[in-house]
Formats: structure tokens, sequence, C-alpha cells
């Protein structure tokens, strides 16, 4: 029974009073308040909340979220607008609020926060004030602390008629409280507007593939606005078992993501294939984008089939961003995958040189793709705080999972190898030598050379409010060859299983250089130029072996294509150069994915027996989709699009598919055309209707067998 006392108090009730219907106290009040009975049977109650959503929506820039939940960030206020039984009567009414996220929200666990209404609200954290009272509208703004649990919050409002014996319980709605990067006591605390709408509004971008001499660039469709994306990243951080409480530290989330975009352990979101075999699933290179992918996960509860790493990449970026913490996708050239953390990656070959390839388990990728995530590193001394590295492609594991960061980019290039998480790893993938090695016909070994710098070159990222290339080399390593890289490796070394650093071998009287046309197209004929310098005072005979091989992206070896030996004499400084020529029926039947040319030169000098060693990897170009658009269109109206494509192979395209796709304007849609004659001009219209008001992008890919990385793009301004 509630309890009235004459002279002293009125009706109030707890949060927990209201919401479980048990008016249990009473609020002391000045006498000679005496309420009458008609104003006890009028006490107030909240008949509906709503959040203003498109001003919280400008706020906290998050009016971009397509669905139809409310979405603020933490440690900024925003406001609710209730509807109630009367006109609101200040200084006699009372409203509470309750908030509560997770499967068993608890009050001690920060889980479950019981709010009355206050004169005003405090800094870092939870409180609710009125800021305006118009007849029976009342408009309330809340703040929220800015470490509190992002995730999915029920919100409960009631007054002191909202009770159960009335049949009219507490209104209801959901909100999802996300990380804040304006907000400067947040952990992910970004400095500069420009940064913030680069590394978590932009919804398009670029990842970087290809070699280190013709990086080549891929328009991907990140969509973290989009329908349906929100629900299935807090889904993944649900499928991860992730203790809500952890949920409110960017580093436990970054490293539970990193674990989940693959599926390697933990059923996440993408099984990672790089076998050629694609049964089952979607090639990795017809993705456009992740928003097909993350829905198709939320939708199935399965790992979706297929992704290597620019796809994980590419859906942490997201993921995160998604979440609020400020992301870009990293693509490093020459990436080493050092499996023993030696810090080397080991290459061998047979007394013919060619290689041992149930040997080489270190492998050097042509590029590899990985995240680049914000946030203060308070686990860490300071300075270490800033850009933090993970990995979502499954490759080696970190305390039993797949799993890789988040790992300080100032840790990584000043070789404290010994600071959390997985930095050994990753200043292997930007920092390892290359060693080649001889084996002999009695399993002896020799060293032929060292490689100093052979990997983590032209390390990419897209730059901030443009759409070009940002080489951000600096901020992974030292230049090459100053006294500080000499220190960060040998502070690495000595953490590492390498106990010292490898001598190279003396310098050889030949040097080699290997060149190829950096423009030579796919379906084309090449020529591999290698270029040999007598840098002694004497004349030289060489023997040379070169070797050209297809190889996946991974370095891991397909096919031989061809392979030639040449004597070569050398008057003393002369250069000369030899060329071995390759038609398209030589490699065309080889290629697929995004396969690479790899060459390889190997052989001795005569009269030093000094061996020689080069290696050089290449990737023939593809054509652009062109696509054909207005340049303006109106939302909710039909808009038309043209897309083209020549065959220029000298054979027939088999089981060409066509994806299109932009946020904002299209949801993925796949069209599959058959076969393309050589020669053949391929047109294709598209009807659909913009969604989104702004400058938009359309993206569009075709993939074949054949062909994988033939991709297009049009711009538009919708009004």
């Amino acid at each position: 029974m509630s309890e009235y006392r004459e002279g002293i108090g009125r009706f109030c009730y707890t949060p927990y009073d209201l919401l479980h219907h048990k008016p249990m106290f009473f609020h002391p009040v000045p006498y000679p308040y005496r309420p009458s009975q008609q104003a006890q049977s009028e006490a107030v109650s909240v008949t509906s909340v709503k959040c203003l959503s498109r001003k919280n929506g400008v706020d906290h820039h998050t009016d971009e979220y397509e669905g139809p939940h409310d979405v603020v960030r933490r440690g900024q206020p925003f406001d609710m607008c209730l509807e109630l039984s009367r006109p609101f009567i200040p200084d006699e009414d009372s409203v509470y609020l309750r908030l509560t996220t997770g499967k068993r929200p608890h009050v001690n666990k920060g889980t479950d926060m019981r709010l009355e209404l206050s004169s005003s609200l405090q800094p870092r954290s939870w409180g609710v004030c009125v800021k305006e009272s118009n007849g029976r509208d009342l408009t309330l703004t809340l703040s929220s602390p800015p470490d509190c649990v992002v995730g999915r919050y029920e919100l409960a409002v009631g007054g002191p008629g909202n009770v159960q014996e009335t049949g009219n319980p507490p209104a209801t709605a959901h909100l999802y409280i996300l990380f804040n990067p304006w907000c400067k006591d947040d952990q992910v605390y970004m400095d500069g507007e420009q940064e913030k709408k680069e590394y978590v509004l932009n919804e398009l971008g670029f990842v970087y593939v290809g070699t280190k001499n013709n990086i080549q660039s891929r328009t991907w469709n990140f969509g973290q606005f989009e329908e349906g994306v929100l629900q299935a990243c807090f889904e993944l951080l649900d499928r991860a078992k992730m203790p809500t409480t952890g949920r409110n530290n960017p580093i436990s989330v970054t490293r539970v993501v990193s674990a989940m975009i693959n599926s390697q352990d933990d059923s996440g979101v993408l099984v990672g294939n790089w076998s050629e075999d694609y049964g089952g699933g979607t090639s990795p290179s017809a993705w456009n984008g992740s928003v097909e992918i993350l829905r198709q996960y939320n939708e199935t509860k399965r790992p979706v089939r297929y992704g290597q790493c620019w796809v994980f990449s590419a859906v942490v970026t997201t993921v995160m961003r998604c979440l609020g913490i400020p992301c870009r996708s990293i693509s490093n050239f020459e990436s080493a995958h050092d499996t023993d953390s030696s810090l080397t990656v080991d290459k061998y070959f047979d007394e013919d040189y060619k290689p041992i390839e149930d040997l080489n388990e270190d492998s050097i990728w042509n590029f590899h793709v990985w995240n680049d995530c914000w946030m203060e590193r308070p686990d860490l001394p300071i300075g270490f705080g800033g850009w933090q590295a993970i990995d979502a492609t499954p490759q080696e594991t970190s305390v039993g999972m797949y799993r890789c960061g988040p790992t300080s980019l100032n840790a990584i290039k000043n070789g404290m190898v010994y600071l959390p998480y997985d930095t050994p790893f990753v200043f292997a993938e930007v920092n390892g030598d290359r060693v080649f090695w001889m084996r002999k016909e009695n399993g002896a070994l020799e060293q032929l050379n060292v490689e100093r710098h052979a990997v983590g070159h032209r390390i990419s990222t897209k730059a901030v409010g443009s759409n070009r290339r940002q080489d951000i080399t600096e901020q992974y390593k030292h230049p090459e060859g100053s006294e500080a890289e000499w220190s960060a490796v040998n502070q690495a070394c000595r953490h590492g299983s390498k106990a010292a650093i490898l001598e190279s071998t003396s310098p050889p009287d030949i040097t080699i250089k290997v060149t190829t046309d950096e423009q030579a197209v796919l379906g084309s004929d090449f020529t591999v130029d290698v270029n040999l310098c007598n840098t002694s005072a004497e004349e030289r005979q060489v023997n040379i072996t070169v070797q050209l091989l297809v190889a996946y992206y991974t370095g891991v070896t397909k096919a031989e294509c061809k392979l030639k030996r040449f004597f070569v004499k050398l008057k003393p400084k002369e250069d000369l150069t030899v060329h071995l020529p390759i038609s398209h029926d030589e490699y065309l039947h080889l290629f697929k994915d995004l396969c690479t040319m790899t060459c390889y030169v190997t052989g001795r000098v005569v009269q030093t027996k000094q061996p020689i060693t080069q290696h050089h990897s290449f990737r023939l170009c593809e054509p652009k989709l062109q696509i054909v658009c207005p340049q303006k269109a109106h939302m909710g109206e039909d808009m038309s699009v043209m897309i083209e494509f020549i065959n220029f192979l000298p054979e027939m395209l088999r089981s060409v598919e066509l994806r299109v796709e932009g946020p904002g304007l299209h949801r993925q849609r796949i069209v599959k055309l058959g076969n393309l004659l050589p020669g053949e001009k391929l047109q294709w219209r598209e009807v659909f209707q913009p969604v989104r008001p702004g400058n938009r992008k359309l993206i569009g890919s075709l993939t074949c067998k054949q062909m994988v990385q033939v991709q297009g793009e049009a711009e538009v301004e919708v009004v």
C-alpha cells in the first residue's frame, strides 16, 4: 500500500518501484502541502516517449543511420519528448527513467540505470532534467557518461500514475548508444573534423591491392549506415559471447571484432578461402561492399562464404565505423608472413635454383590488408595511444584464437614487441628480412643472400577528404637504413626467436634489375627485361636462370609459366639486358582471382662463385567498367544508369556476373549474364530509386572465370 502523511509528504516512486509497480516511499516536501483527493486521483502518468531523432541525429552525427531505431553517442546529451496524461506541474510532479542493456541488467555493473529528474546535468554521469514543458508535452535532456556500455538500450519512462493497478505501465522505447569520437572524455576521441568525417562517417573508400610497383585501388561500399548493419554489428558481439560490461572499452571491442570477422574458430562473419574453388559461396573478388555480407550473416546466423584479406579488412572498417570507433583499411606491399617469430622470411632453392615449396612455409604477400583503429591506450605507457593495428585475416593464433591486435603503431615503429597485443607479428610484416638458401644434395644449407628492407613498402590508406592514396609507411617504420630503424630492429630481435641479426654476404660483382611494362594489360603479350651490371674492374661471366611463375598474391606459387637460362659475358663496368618474351597463350590459362607474376633470377658469377638472387613481382592490368548516369537525381524517383564493357580478351568470358550497389542509392543487385564472346560489347541498363540525399557513388563490378578486378563507378547528386 502507498502511504500518505498529512503535512509531511506526497506520493513518490523510485525507478525500481515505478518499473516494478511497487510504490514504496514518500518524498518529503515542505509543510503545509496537502494534496486533495482529486490531486491524488490525477497523478501524472507518461503515455508515450520518443527520442527527437532528427535533432539528436544532427547533434550526434547519427542522422544517416537507416532503420527504426534511434541512435546517439555516449558522453553527449540528447533529447526526448514525453506525452503526459495532463500538463506537467513543476516542483510537484515527478518522472522517472530506467535504462537497461544486456540480457541480465544489474545496477552495480552499469547496465541498469534508474534516474530521477534533477535541476541540471552533471558531467561524466547519467542524468536527466526538464528542458521544456508545453501543455501535455514534456521535453527532457538525458546525459550519459563517456565510458558507458555501448549497445542497445531499453528505455522505460513513467510517473506516479504509471502503476500496475491502473493498467497503465511505463512508456517504453529503444535506442542505441555508440562510442563518441566527438567527446573529449571518450577513449576514442579524435581531434579534427575532417579526420572524423573520413574515419567515422565516410561510407565509401578504397582498398589497395596489386604490387608495390603497380598499386591498384578497389572502391568499397563500407555502408555502415545501411539498414540492418548496426543490428548485425551488435549481433556480432553477442555471438562472441562478449560480456555486456566489457563493451565500454574499445580495446576489448576491437580485439573481439578482429576474432569474429573470421570464422576460423568462433563461427564468425567470413570463411577465408584461398583455394580457387568457391563452390557454395561467392568469390572474394566479387564483393563490392560489406553490407550484404553483414546482412547475410545476421539473417542466416552462419558464416558467409568467402573472404580474403581485403574483404576481412573492409568488413572490419564497416563494423568499427558503425560502432563509432575511427577506423581505416591499411595495405602493406611486400608483406611478410613470419610463421616462427624469427623476423626473417626464408626462401629455399635446390641446386638447380628451383624453389622447394614444401620448405617455404614463410611467405611474402604481394600485399596484405589490415586495419588501424584510433583510441587511447590507458593499459600502456604514455605515448602509445592513437592508431592501433588490428588484423582479422586468420593467419596465426593469438592466445589460442585467430585474431591480432590492437597493437600500437608507436610500439611497432620502435620495435617494442613486448607490448600487447601481437606486436611481434605486425612488426615482422613490415620489417622482416628475406633470406635465400640453397639446399645441397646432401641436405646441407648454404646461405645465398640476405635482402635487407625486403618487406613493408608503400604502406597505403585512403587520404583524408580526397580520393588519393596516402603513403603512411613512416607511421609504421623509421626510414630504411636510418639509425632509428637499426635501433628498432635490434630492439625487436632481443625479444624475438632470432638471437642475432643475420649478416649479409658481401655485395656481388654483378647487380641485377628486373623490369616489366607496368601498363601491360591482361591478355596481351609482354617481355621481362633483366639488366645485369658488372660493377668490378675485371671481366665477369655469369650463368643465370630466369624463371617466371604465376603465383597467388599470398606468395604461394601456382604454376611455372616459363624458364630460360642465359650465359652472359660482361666487360668491366659494362651492363647488358637480356629479354624473356611472354605470349598471352603461355600464361592466360593459368590466371584466376588475384594472381600475379613472380620472376626469380638466380645464378652464380663464374670467376668468384658469388651467388646471384633477385625477385620481382608484377601484376597485369585489367580494364574498367563504364558506368554512365545522370549528374543529378531525386529521392524516391526512378534513376537510370547504363553499364558497358567490351571483352578485349582473345577468348570467351564464361559465367559473367555483374554486381551493382551504392550506399543511399541501391541495394546490391547481382545479374548473371552468361558468356561474352571475344570483342563482344556488353550493355546493361539498371533502374532504381535513391533513398538518401547528398553526393552518392554507384559501384559496379564484373567477374568471370578469367577476370575478377573489373570495376567502375559513377557519382551522382541526390536531392
